[in-house]
């Protein structure tokens, strides 16, 4: 771990937050006066109004400028002058509020250090088996979570190991202590929990349903909630990838969930529940089962039967982060549950955080399908680690930045956050930056391009999800299917095949149903085409995936010399430059293999004669 404290998107706050500093109102004044005196700026004046609650209003008059806002509203209306000044930009103007009243990262720590799905380095809160860390970097850590307004942080992973049950009484003291260097940034901890503990603590059955599971973790929960007041609550992940849940006992998510909402009810804790259930053990030879429709078919009917402190988890794609999934129907069948969409800032399948992949563009498209107003909350899956940089690639920050701008507002302009994210973090000639916001942008088609032809999923190595395999999952358990053969590639999701697309509401359905609406970019997700298909621009589909991963590498190459001309820092320059030769690598890869597995398949050669292997 580097001495140095990487400050990311706000390198002009050179100093530390001290360890005096316990509530957000302290940290605001040190941070405006820290932050005045190193941008030498006359001082604002701050004026509490708790009933603005996370709102702030910035204000200006003959008085001078004044910051107006709840706890922590004062702490985000400072970050946003901070900013705003640095950057070179207008301080925004009118009330600010935040539009998801809980904005989380889920991180997938485990308490011997390690990190599921990691691409940062090891945890910055857990080492062997007990919550340790460096008390400069957490705050400094809580300081970049409130400048851009996230607000909860879950710790553990979802796939709770037994030495990471956070709950027992050999760790409520260290959580405590954890709870308190984030609480002066407005940052709340919330915990991973295993639904089946009671069976490890004397109770003989995990049923929900029983008077004595019930008890057991009211009982948790009040403890838990005495070691630290402010826990924002519980997240659970059950029933799923050999998680136990209700299902063990025929009870219902509803049921289960249920039941710990209660518990956690009377300290205004939530339950949230994810929603990721699937089969993780069908046949390959069964073409009726489809995986992707498993949320809809487990939640929808349950719809109205959570309680009102129950937030349902639903992953923005039907599958699992792909690099294009259509929106989860689930989140448009359920108007009488709470519902916070899952997004993934770990790159498990768009790169490690060694290829490029800017996260904003995609959330917009989100948001433009999925009206915001659906959900009540948001988390992501963390890309947090203990790397010098926190992020693996300096390059990743701009995603936890952009996460965060994205949570407080979701129909945010990509373009504006990333060139903001770049302007704060770093002092490029205009052009430059121009360069890399643009390069930044194209990431996520570039990389789309040399990995995914057209919606198709999970031609990945099994395991790792780096590099290609294009029959990696073709024959496995897990239901992520391509079902390529010598004529066809893609499976047929409308009435006609198995049925998925009726899950949408029906002008949604219509559009993916029919050849001619459906998106190109989703045209294999939803339908089963010949080689020969013509596309609208008049290529065939088997040219379209041969000429897209030629170009989608191409694109990368052009993408490693516009950073070869950026004037970076040099430790963020150098880390940068590797991981693109690294990218370079990962592209001519997957380009090579995949239009080699499609060409085996198909016979037909590329009508631009390029170099595909036999």
């Amino acid at each position: 771990m580097s001495e140095k404290i990487y400050r990311a998107w706000l390198p002009f706050l050179d100093a530390d937050v001290p360890e005096t500093c316990k509530t957000p109102a302290e940290a605001a004044e040190y941070e405006l006066e820290a932050g005045c005196a190193a941008l030498k700026l006359p001082e604002p004046r701050l004026e509490a109004d708790p009933a603005m609650g996370e709102g702030y209003v910035v204000s200006g008059g003959d008085g001078g400028t004044v910051i107006t806002g709840g706890e922590p509203g004062l702490l985000y209306g400072v970050y946003a002058f901070l900013m705003a000044k640095a950057a070179g930009e207008d301080v925004p103007a009118g009330l600010q509020r935040p539009f998801y009243g809980l904005r989380m990262l889920n991180c997938w720590d485990n308490a011997d250090g390690t990190i599921e799905r990691g691409y940062s380095g090891r945890s910055l809160w857990f080492e062997g088996g007990r919550l340790a860390w460096d008390g400069a970097r957490i705050r400094q850590l809580g300081r970049l979570l409130a400048s851009v307004g996230v607000n909860v942080l879950c710790v553990n992973n979802v796939n709770v190991r037994a030495e990471a049950e956070l709950l027992i009484e050999d760790y409520l003291d260290e959580l405590a202590r954890l709870a308190a260097a984030f609480r002066p940034f407005g940052v709340r901890l919330m915990v991973s929990i295993d639904f089946s503990r009671p069976l490890a603590h004397g109770v003989g059955t995990a049923d929900p349903l029983d008077e004595g599971v019930r008890r057991w973790w009211k009982q948790r929960a009040d403890a838990v909630w005495r070691a630290v007041p402010d826990l924002a609550g519980f997240l659970v992940k059950a029933d799923s990838e050999h998680r136990p849940g209700p299902f063990t006992y025929g009870r219902s998510h509803a049921d289960g969930a249920n039941m710990l909402a209660e518990a956690v009810a009377p300290h205004g804790g939530v339950l949230v529940w994810r929603a990721f259930v699937y089969n993780c053990q069908q046949d390959w030879r069964d073409t009726a089962t489809d995986r992707p429709m498993a949320a809809y078919d487990t939640y929808a009917p349950l719809d109205g039967q959570f309680a009102d402190n129950v937030i349902l988890q639903v992953k923005h794609g039907p599958f699992d982060f792909q690099v294009r999934e259509p929106v989860s129907p689930t989140l448009y069948a359920m108007p009488r549950t709470r519902l916070a969409l899952e997004l993934q800032l770990a790159q498990e399948y768009t790169g490690h955080q060694i290829d490029l992949y800017a996260m904003n563009p995609m959330w917009r498209e989100l948001a433009e399908e999925l009206p915001p107003e659906k959900v009540c909350a948001v988390a992501a899956v963390s890309n947090l680690g203990r790397d010098a940089n926190y992020t693996g690639h300096p390059f990743a920050a701009a995603n936890l930045y952009g996460y965060g701008r994205y949570a407080w507002q979701p129909r945010v302009s990509p373009r504006e956050v990333l060139r903001r994210w770049a302007r704060l973090t770093y002092a490029l000639p205009e052009g430059q930056q121009d360069a890399l916001v643009e390069m930044l942008m194209g990431s996520r088609g570039v990389y789309e391009k040399y990995i995914a032809p057209l919606g198709l999923c999970w031609m990945v190595c099994p395991g790792v999800h780096y590099g290609p395999s294009p029959c990696g999952y073709e024959y496995d358990a897990w239901g992520t299917y391509h079902r390529a053969n010598r004529d066809a590639v893609g499976i047929d999701r409308t009435a006609k095949g198995t049925g998925y697309a009726a899950q949408y509401p029906a002008q949604i359905r219509d559009k993916y149903e029919s050849l001619e609406t459906c998106p190109d970019n989703l045209k294999l997700f939803f339908h089963r085409l010949r080689y020969d298909y013509v596309m609208a621009d008049g290529r065939t589909l088997i040219q379209r995936i041969y000429d897209d991963h030629f170009e989608g590498c191409a694109e990368a190459e052009a993408m490693a010399q516009t950073l070869q001309t950026l004037s970076l820092p040099a430790e963020d320059g150098e880390e940068a430059r590797l991981r693109m030769e690294k990218q370079l690598a990962n592209a001519r890869q997957w380009r090579d293999v995949v239009n080699t597995f499609f060409h085996r398949l198909s016979g037909v050669d590329d009508a631009r004669g390029r170099k595909i292997y036999d």
